[in-house]
């Protein structure tokens, strides 16, 4: 493969005239370039696509798995080489990573559009999808990644580690948290991102915050945002609280912290 000339700077393909406010919105909050095939009819999409794959070290798919795989076959070379490839639903329900998922970054990419777009990644790489626990984080604006940092580790205490940890979730209002952003950063650890109206069809936690109440209509961020990132699991830590920042562990598997 050649080449890729726009590394940073994510191709964002669209296969129908529909999902034209979708590329729009993705182009404006991630950057990159929006491709709308139909405008040369004369030439198939596939032929398209593979004409302009090399160019861009990270895609954005807006169309069914499908349709991807058939425009991806014959293309990917070698997983250090080939660009990261996600594919998101015209809906904007889920953002799959498909191609170099860990080495290539296709699994942070499906993350960052997950932000943008309010999808849920869907990540099947052995390295984060057998890692069963998930923090879920809410602080006050302005915490520090240290006071973060501080807050976590009380949380996880000697039973866990952050090694075990999938990803780190919190609300809306947090993601453009300067110390949570750091803290994500600096572990490797990718930030996922719910919407109070989410939160608020799961508001069940153990210590209901009357300062989270009055400022964002919720019961509480740390304990809905874990569970609804772990889906089918169980708190392993209730909410723990430590200088202005909320934590709570839950795990895929079910182990509780009285296991």
């Amino acid at each position: 493969m050649s080449e890729i000339h726009n590394p940073n700077s994510p191709g964002i393909w669209l296969v129908r005239t529909a999902a034209q406010t979708l590329g729009e919105r993705l182009q404006t909050l991630l950057g990159g370039t929006v491709y709308r095939p139909w405008l040369q009819a004369e030439v198939t999409q596939r032929e398209l696509f593979a004409r302009q794959f090399a160019r861009h070290g990270e895609w954005i798919l807006v169309m069914a798995s499908g349709i991807a795989l058939r425009y991806l076959d014959g293309l990917p070379l070698d997983k250090h080489q080939d660009p990261a490839v996600v594919v998101l639903d015209e809906a904007a329900r889920f953002a799959i990573s498909l191609l170099s998922g860990h080495e290539g970054g296709a699994n942070a990419l499906a993350y960052r559009v997950g932000r943008a777009v309010g999808a849920q990644p869907i990540i099947t790489t052995a390295s984060e999808a057998l890692k069963s626990l998930v923090l879920g984080i809410g602080c006050r604006r302005g915490a520090s990644c240290a006071q973060i940092e501080a807050a976590v580790q009380l949380a996880l205490g000697n039973q866990y580690t952050l090694a075990q940890i999938r990803e780190v979730a919190s609300v809306d209002v947090k993601a453009d948290e300067a110390g949570l952003l750091e803290f994500c950063r600096h572990h490797q650890l990718p930030l996922r991102i719910f919407s109070r109206i989410q939160l608020a069809a799961r508001p069940w936690t153990t210590k209901p915050s009357a300062w989270v109440q009055e400022n964002l209509g919720l019961d509480g961020v740390c304990e809905p945002c874990a569970l609804l990132a772990a889906e089918r699991g169980i708190l392993s830590v209730p909410k723990t609280t430590l200088d202005g920042v909320a934590v709570a562990l839950a795990s895929d598997t079910g182990i509780s912290n009285d296991a």
